[in-house]
C-alpha cells in the first residue's frame, strides 16, 4: 500500500486536472464566446467588467495550478469565481448540471476540490510553494 507517500502525487493529479479545466473554461470564454461576447453576457447579468477579470483569473489560475506556482493561493483565488457562477447563473437553474442553463452540482464539486488543495500541502513538482497558514497549528 502506498499510504501517505502517494498524497503528493494525488494532489499533483488534482492540480493538473483542475488547472486544465480552468484553462479550458477561460479559453472557451476568450476564443469561442469571444471577449466581446463574454463581456456582453456578464453585462446582461449585471456584472459589467467582470468578464475580463474572470477570464484572466481562470487562465492564470489554471496555469498556476498546473505548474505548481503557489497552488493553495491559486485555488483560494479561484473559489470566489466558482461561487459567483453558482449564485448568479447556475444556482437558479437547480442542482443538476444537465438542467437548462446548467445547475450548480458541477461547480460545487469544483469548489470542494479547490478547498482540498487550499487545506492540503502543495503536492509533488511545485514551482513555488505556498505559504501554509496552518503549518504552525496542530489539528489533531
Amino acid at each position: 500500500m502506498i499510504g501517505n507517500r502517494g498524497a503528493p502525487y494525488a494532489l499533483l493529479i488534482l492540480r493538473i486536472t483542475l488547472g486544465t479545466l480552468f484553462l479550458a473554461h477561460g479559453g472557451m470564454k476568450l476564443f469561442v464566446f469571444t471577449l466581446a461576447g463574454t463581456a456582453q453576457f456578464f453585462e446582461s447579468i449585471g456584472l459589467p467588467g467582470l468578464a475580463y477579470v474572470t477570464i484572466a483569473t481562470e487562465i492564470l489560475g489554471g496555469i498556476a495550478l498546473i505548474v505548481g506556482f503557489m497552488p493553495r493561493w491559486a485555488s483560494l483565488a479561484l473559489i470566489p469565481f466558482l461561487l459567483g457562477a453558482i449564485f448568479t447563473v447556475h444556482g437558479p437553474a437547480g442542482f443538476f448540471f444537465t438542467n437548462p442553463n446548467g445547475g450548480w452540482e458541477y461547480l460545487a464539486l469544483w469548489v470542494v476540490a479547490q478547498f482540498v488543495i487550499v487545506l492540503s500541502e502543495d503536492g509533488a513538482y511545485v514551482l513555488k510553494s505556498s505559504w501554509n497558514p496552518f503549518a504552525a497549528h496542530s489539528f489533531r
